[in-house]
């Protein structure tokens, strides 16, 4: 048939946001939240990094992921504990996405960024910047104030506030 457009077949377009989320943040559910727009699909991949001592298993992030993330349709949860670019590869991903806070956050990044093109030259990675109101903020923070009892509820979604509470015996 000469003259029909054909219609053009595109993949869809997946990215990974990888990360501890030990727990999750607000900070993190931002970037979750801005990246779901850019994507077709966004797969939010916990490290299971067996050099560190978590405060949650992989499972407890996983489902505090989900129950943060359950009204984007387009995002999904997943672990992975091998190298990144192969986790991409078994998602069909074609990029990664990594949240920037300070300039120290992108040293670092670009670092890890340019290792993961040599690893593999078709993956791109894409920084976005935090939201200034997150830009003080880490996991590690989080804990900590968890830790002595301090109120975490501006920092983290009320279901991870609740989780933490869980893990220092406090009531909330």
């Amino acid at each position: 048939m000469q003259g029909t457009p054909t219609a053009r077949t595109t993949e869809p377009r997946v990215a990974v946001y990888p990360g501890s989320f030990d727990p999750v943040t607000c900070g993190h559910v931002d970037i979750i939240k801005r990246a779901a727009k850019q994507f077709d699909h966004l797969i939010v991949a916990v490290l299971n990094n067996t050099g560190k001592n978590p405060l949650f298993s992989v499972d407890e992030r996983k489902a505090l992921l989900t129950e943060v993330t359950r009204d984007l349709p387009n995002v999904s949860v997943d672990s992975f504990r091998d190298l990144l670019v192969r986790f991409m590869r078994k998602s069909k991903a074609q990029v990664i996405v990594r949240g920037i806070r300070t300039i120290t956050d992108f040293e670092y990044e670009l670092q890890l960024a340019s290792m993961n093109h040599q690893l593999d030259g078709d993956i791109e990675t894409i920084f976005m910047m935090t939201n200034p109101k997150y830009s003080y903020l880490s996991s590690s923070i989080v804990k900590e104030i968890a830790k002595f009892q301090g109120n975490v509820a501006d920092l983290v979604p009320p279901e991870v506030a609740e989780a933490l509470a869980l893990k220092y015996g406090k009531t909330l």
